[in-house]
């Protein structure tokens, strides 16, 4: 059962650090975020670390003690890293630093933006953002614009939109302000 452990916990740090890094990676590139949210991250590798200690008990040549002590180390930066992430996160949700304006569907539903006003305060600007909706968790921010505070949405048709007099074809991908 050990070697399970060794194996599984192994594997899934691995699979969570990908996720993460291409989390990161889609947030600096704004390109559609497939990763799931970085509490159900932090879930998979605190799972990871579990699995990991036990995987301790599988002792049968060095392949498994060195596995079992990297997926310890990498699980346990990874988790301390997602913690200060969500915990940050949910700070600034408390502050009020970004506030759901409205939702906008297509004429025919197949698009559906979600737009946020956000605040930096006094560390910096304020303005608007839109978020595309894609599937279960799937993100990609679309619209992005500072120093405004509403949004003006108007659909063309069913895969164009203007957005505060900006023309959006979602259909090949168009974006503003990045």
């Amino acid at each position: 059962m050990e070697r399970r452990y060794n194996f599984w916990s192994f594997y899934l740090i691995l699979v969570c650090l990908g996720l993460a890094a291409y989390s990161l990676y889609s947030n600096f590139t704004h390109a559609w975020l497939i990763a799931p949210p970085n509490y159900m991250l932090l879930i998979m590798s605190l799972l990871a670390f579990y699995l990991g200690v036990f995987g301790f008990k599988d002792k049968r040549n060095w392949r498994t003690k060195t596995r079992s002590w990297i997926t310890i180390i990498l699980s346990s930066l990874l988790s301390i890293g997602l913690f200060l992430g969500v915990s940050l996160t949910l700070l600034l949700s408390l502050l009020g630093a970004s506030e759901h304006v409205k939702t906008v569907n297509s004429p025919d539903d197949n698009y559906t933006i979600d737009f946020y006003r956000y605040d930096a305060g006094a560390a910096g600007s304020f303005g608007v953002r839109g978020e595309l909706n894609g599937p279960l968790w799937f993100k990609k921010r679309i619209y992005y614009q500072d120093s405004i505070d509403q949004v003006e949405v108007d659909w063309k048709n069913n895969s164009t939109v203007s957005i505060n007099k900006h023309i959006l074809n979602l259909k090949e991908g168009d974006s503003y302000g990045y």
